[in-house]
């Protein structure tokens, strides 16, 4: 990859001023291209004696008038520009340019006349108020201003939420262009840095004075008028739709997650960006980058070499296509947005450049410096004598990770040192009939040693397997919007499979949460294919999976594993779709789950997965996540809790339907569960008896559970129990009560009679002997 000139500066009008101005050594410079690419802005906040100034500059030296705009301290400063889209020609534009005092100047730039002020604008409806921070959203600006409190000594934790952020749409009228309605999307907020993707503006804290507010990021989803709360060191937290202004108060937003949000580190955010694909970008002062997805996920992609950033240090960013463009410390970084790994990197004899934007070339990037514009392309040439796949770079650097964690030596491996030292043979072969199978549909393929041939033989159906998958992959990319679909659902298929497969580590599980998440239906299809779950003649529920997709299935974790950004182990994302398409089918999928268990795992196996928290209790879980609670999940739950057939849930599924009153159910869960055994069903029977001393609700049922009465229990036992759990009445006690509905001795008759009738334990135990024909025996006869 060469670094390519373009441009000299002297197809731009005033050319030679404008390399000028970028070879003074003053104050940061914030250079902007319009969307065409046709203009440069350059803003420069400088030291006096220069003032402050905004200077637009042409290319192809188009005739008209310029436009520069300068102002004297203390005049309010000018805070951002902005090309928004126009509201009166599709496809064209108009610069914004916005002052502190809310101030704004809508330009609009005609060929052969040049640079004109369409209108200028109030933003704010406060003369107070003071805008902090600005960003462009199609027609729309977005802004956060500050609106001082009236008093002169007021609160110190009130003024830090002095702050709101607004909206106003471009609109054009009959006088001219106009601003819309102001939109209020947060009011009594900390102070916060927006910026704008096409459909998402994301709030940044612009300082860490507060210690909550510094702990999170906010993005706001205008059409849905949204608002979600992420972390990136926990990732989505909390999302609720403002109905209404008085719902965008910052402090209601946060009510129910304070608690959550004080137990995170604070944000450590040095630079921050918006990427071509709608993310946000943060590179931290350790130089760690990483982006965050509109959905509040977060995912790291690299990590810049160097000492720690200091603040002042300029780290610019920009994306082209999935490609992350980087420079620091005058050394350009370009890296694969999607795999984290680094394409190039260079080290630029600049002393400062900026990233413009690159029209209809998303394989080349453009950088402005004082000598010209200068180009960076990254295309592969067609006629390339040795581009190495992709998939052949990654088994280098996988094996790399492999043999370093069990490598003794403290010298880190290298992907070169692996290709050029011969001591590992594995990778090396691998990528030789990688090579070989991913060449010979493009052109002559090379010969293969004899020795890789038995192996290439062994790994063709993965190779077709994985060929099959790519090609899966370019047509999902490639096709119609209503063959997106189809092709979606076979992908996931494959792709689940593939990973029920492999070993299940974080990323795989992270994978899958993202499958589950995007492609619901298509993943629950899948991973009935997969375990090939169906009903058999009888209505029950069987699975034909292998012992080795069991393991998959039931693999739990380690805490420190789950829980980065809401990811959920694979036994409860099979549960949750369960919940989902099919809930009828859970609890008996929780019951096949728990056989195998037990046919693979002794019961008090700390290495199972009953070792650590029972199925059941897991299943639970993903009911209780639920958002809506239902007549339904009652009933579930107790499904789930009968399923288990443990005596503590099944006592609890006991309780359950004795607080909805399914007196019915009671008593047949009762009888079924009082067989598995005598301290289960003593239990039973005692909870039973102490429900039967406090009302009525059982007595249509005596018969039947005095025939659960455990064998140990005495007369005394039985009516102790009763005494302790009469209800205790406010009045004095009386004969006979008006109300009908106290316990009587001749209730519990029936059942004291049948335990003093019964045996007790010691009369079996001497029942031989007392059973004998007379008492005492005869004396033997005497031996003379």
């Amino acid at each position: 990859m060469k670094l390519r000139q373009v441009s000299d500066l002297s197809d731009f009008s005033r050319g030679h001023w404008l390399r000028e101005l970028l070879c003074r050594g003053e104050e940061p410079r914030h250079v902007r291209s319009s969307p065409d690419g046709q203009h440069l802005l350059l803003l420069q906040k400088s030291r006096p004696p220069t003032l402050p100034r905004v200077v637009a500059f042409q290319r192809h030296s188009i005739a008209g008038a310029d436009l520069e705009r300068s102002w004297q301290p203390p005049q309010p400063a000018l805070v951002g520009l902005h090309f928004l889209q126009s509201p009166a020609v599709p496809g064209s534009w108009v610069l914004a340019l916005v002052w502190e005092h809310g101030r704004t100047e809508v330009w609009h730039f005609v060929v052969a006349v040049g640079w004109q002020l369409l209108q200028t604008l109030e933003l704010c409806q406060g003369a107070r108020a003071r805008v902090v921070s600005v960003c462009g959203q199609g027609a729309s600006l977005v802004w956060c201003e500050e609106r001082p409190p009236l008093g002169a000594h007021s609160d110190s934790s009130k003024c830090a939420f002095r702050f709101c952020v607004c909206a106003r749409a471009l609109e054009l009228g009959e006088q001219g262009v106009r601003l819309g309605t102001v939109r209020m999307v947060l009011h009594n907020s900390p102070e916060y840095q927006v910026l704008a993707s096409p459909q998402h503006v994301f709030l940044v804290p612009a300082s860490a004075g507060f210690a909550t507010t510094s702990k999170f990021l906010l993005i706001w989803h205008p059409e849905k008028a949204e608002f979600t709360i992420t972390a990136p060191s926990a990732g989505f937290i909390h999302s609720k739709v403002l109905r209404s202004s008085s719902e965008s108060d910052f402090r209601k937003l946060l009510l129910g997650s304070v608690g959550l949000l004080s137990c995170f580190a604070p944000l450590d955010i040095h630079t921050s960006a918006v990427s071509s694909s709608g993310g946000l970008l943060l590179v931290s002062t350790k130089g760690s980058v990483s982006v965050v997805e509109p959905d509040g996920t977060q995912r790291h992609i690299f990590d810049l070499e160097g000492s720690p950033l200091v603040q002042g240090s300029p780290v610019q960013l920009k994306t082209f296509g999935s490609i992350l463009a980087c420079v620091l410390a005058g050394v350009l970084y370009l890296i694969d947005q999607n795999s984290g790994r680094l394409v190039e990197k260079a080290v630029l004899n600049m002393k400062e450049v900026h990233f413009l934007e690159s029209q209809g070339e998303e394989d080349s990037i453009q950088l402005l410096s004082q000598t010209g514009i200068y180009s960076f392309s990254f295309s592969k040439p067609e006629d390339s004598s040795r581009p190495e796949p992709c998939l052949v770079e990654m088994v280098f650097e996988e094996a790399c990770r492999y043999y370093q964690r069990r490598s003794l030596s403290s010298s880190k491996l290298t992907v070169e040192k692996l290709k050029k030292g011969g001591t590992f043979q594995a990778p090396v072969v691998l990528a030789a009939i990688l090579q070989h199978s991913l060449h010979q549909k493009q052109k002559q393929a090379r010969g293969l040693q004899d020795t890789y041939a038995k192996l290439l033989s062994t790994m063709s159906l993965e190779l077709q397997s994985y060929m099959s998958l790519e090609l899966l992959k370019a047509c999902v990319v490639c096709a119609p919007e209503s063959e997106v679909e189809s092709y979606c659902k076979e992908l996931v298929e494959q792709e689940v499979s593939r990973i029920l497969q492999s070993d299940m580590d974080k990323d795989n599980l992270a994978y899958l949460n993202s499958v589950f998440t995007s492609f619901p239906k298509a993943a629950w299809k899948a991973t009935r294919s997969c375990l090939q779950l169906q009903q058999n003649g009888d209505g029950l529920l069987v699975a034909r999976a292998t012992p080795e997709v069991w393991k998959k299935v039931l693999c739990q974790p380690q805490l420190e594993e789950v829980g980065q950004n809401g990811m959920a182990p694979l036994f409860e994302l099979i549960c949750a779709s369960f919940l989902r398409f099919k809930p009828k089918w859970l609890p008996s999928f929780v019951e096949l789950t728990q056989q195998y268990v037990s046919s693979s795992w002794s019961y008090s196996s700390k290495e199972g997965p009953e070792g650590r928290v029972p199925l059941y209790k897991r299943a639970l879980g993903v009911l209780a996540r639920r958002n809506k609670h239902s007549e339904a999940d009652d009933e579930m739950e107790l499904e789930l809790l009968l399923c288990s057939k443990r005596p503590k849930a099944v006592l609890q599924a006991l309780h359950l339907l004795i607080r909805l009153k399914q007196w019915q159910r009671v008593v047949e869960v009762a009888e079924k569960f009082s067989k598995l055994s005598p301290l289960l069903n003593k239990e039973i029977f005692i909870t039973l008896l102490a429900e039967f001393a406090q009302h009525r609700e059982l007595d249509p049922y005596l018969a039947r559970l005095w025939l659960l009465c455990p064998a140990e229990l005495s007369a005394s036992d039985i009516l102790t129990t009763v005494l302790q759990h009469l209800p205790h009445s406010q009045e004095d006690p009386v004969p006979f009560s008006s109300e009908g509905n106290q316990l009587t001795v001749g209730l519990l008759k029936p059942l004291l009679q049948r335990v003093v009738q019964r045996p007790s334990v010691q009369d079996e135990m001497y029942s031989d002997a007392l059973q004998s024909t007379t008492f005492p025996p005869p004396t033997p006869p005497r031996e003379h």
